[in-house]
């Protein structure tokens, strides 16, 4: 029914509109005390056997909504309705601003991929934080919060303006994220060069403690697929170094031969980001190398290209507690993250693995013995 949906309404809107259109629907869903349990029952079922503990949170399941969707954390309740186990925000800035100009978002349907070059459009970590504050939750859920830096900031000025966004929201959050990845924003991806990360992390650490001195803030790297292996190596010693908590793996990649891409030249060759589908190779390959660098001594979330349970399951395999996912949402609909657990609940079961905390990085660590 969904696929009808969108191949007669959404494929015909401009994507970017057809998010916000759909973003709507959900929120409003979300404000409906009847109808919100309705959906919640119908499209969020639990799994008992997913339950999943990761960085000192307790979740339903280990699947989440990555970054990117919620900017503004608008909708936490409305994705927890839909059945994301847990629901990153942001990317968030210091200071507010419109991204860049439109057309900024593009689909590559017969690659079942997106590509963005947004330039994280966002109201600011002194609004979002002012709006999570208030907030009231309808569905308990597990909030992350990934920051990232303000365009018209110098990149010698990144450290401050990652700690003014800390300083804000780490009281607000489960769990913080330093992206350092995403292609849109000049010069960001410099900042995963270890001897400008290490600085960097070191600082939102150190705000994070400062602000929130009753508990620890678990605090996270997001990085691209785009790191040579030894660049990945090095960020994977980095986080033990410092006692990081997790490593996201991975953003969005600027990269666009070999990846067997069948939509238009002309929207292949669009700037920005390519998630989806065709990332899907690379992202378990850096996830696996990270799982063999770290083991269980660091969190691994793995996003890109995860499109169903299948995916997911091999993502957990290659050594990660926590899976995400985004681009594929579009293309599935409201029933992906329930078609998930459902697969994701019978793989396990029919696995050799009494839990899914036993099942991490078991084909890795049978590769790397």
């Amino acid at each position: 029914m969904y696929k009808l949906f969108f191949n007669l309404v959404f494929k015909r809107m401009d994507p970017e509109q057809a998010h916000y259109l759909a973003f709507r629907w959900i929120r409003l869903a979300a404000r409906i005390p009847v109808l919100r349990t309705l959906v919640a029952a119908v499209l969020a079922p639990r799994y008992k056997e997913l339950r999943t503990e990761a960085l000192g949170l307790r979740m339903h399941g280990p699947f989440g909504l990555a970054a990117g969707f919620d900017k503004n954390a608008v909708a936490i309740d409305g994705m927890t309705m839909l059945g994301f186990d847990h629901i990153e925000i942001g990317t968030v800035t210091a200071e507010p601003q419109p991204g860049n100009p439109k057309k900024r978002l593009f689909r590559l349907v017969p690659d079942r991929a997106l590509i963005n070059r947004m330039g994280f459009n966002n109201e600011g970590s002194a609004a979002v934080a002012e709006r999570l504050g208030a907030r009231r939750e309808v569905f308990r859920t597990t909030v992350g919060v990934n920051i990232g830096k303000t365009k018209a900031v110098p990149e010698a000025d990144a450290v401050g303006d990652y700690v003014t966004s800390t300083e804000r929201l780490a009281r607000h959050a489960d769990y913080l994220v330093v992206n350092v990845s995403s292609p849109n924003t000049p010069g960001l991806r410099n900042l995963q060069a270890t001897e400008s990360l290490r600085p960097l992390l070191t600082a939102v650490r150190e705000a994070a403690d400062r602000s929130v001195q009753d508990r620890r803030v678990p605090l996270l790297v997001k990085i691209a697929p785009d790191l040579a292996d030894e660049d990945v190596d090095a960020v994977a010693d980095l986080a033990l170094e410092l006692g990081l908590d997790g490593i996201i793996a991975t953003n969005t990649t600027i990269a666009r031969d070999g990846l067997g891409l069948k939509s238009d030249p002309a929207l292949v060759k669009e700037t920005g980001g390519l998630s989806g589908a065709p990332v899907k190779e690379r992202s378990l390959a850096v996830l696996r190398r990270l799982y063999a660098r770290v083991g269980d001594r660091i969190t691994l979330v793995g996003v890109g290209g995860v499109e169903n349970a299948e995916d997911a399951w091999q993502r957990i395999l290659a050594g990660a507690t926590l899976v995400q996912g985004y681009s594929a949402f579009i293309y599935e609909g409201p029933f992906y993250a329930r078609a998930l657990h459902k697969g994701l609940a019978a793989r396990l079961k029919a696995s050799p693995y009494a839990t899914l905390a036993e099942a991490v990085g078991a084909e890795t660590r049978k590769v790397t013995a």
